[in-house]
């Protein structure tokens, strides 16, 4: 029984400690910020494509 609550309370210890929520939040807040720098990128490139048909130089 002693043996149980040790275990017990060291899961429950360990569940406290380690929030896998902000672990992943970190994941999705650095993949949203790669994903708007490759969208600024592309549209900078098709701009430029652009600029350069229409330029004529």
């Amino acid at each position: 029984m002693k043996n149980k609550t040790l275990q017990l309370t060291l899961v429950f210890v360990i569940l406290l400690t380690f929030t896998s929520c902000e672990v992943i939040g970190d994941i999705f807040k650095a993949g949203m910020g790669f994903g708007i720098f490759l969208v600024v990128l592309i549209i900078a490139l098709v701009v430029f494509i652009i600029s350069k048909f229409l330029g004529g130089k």
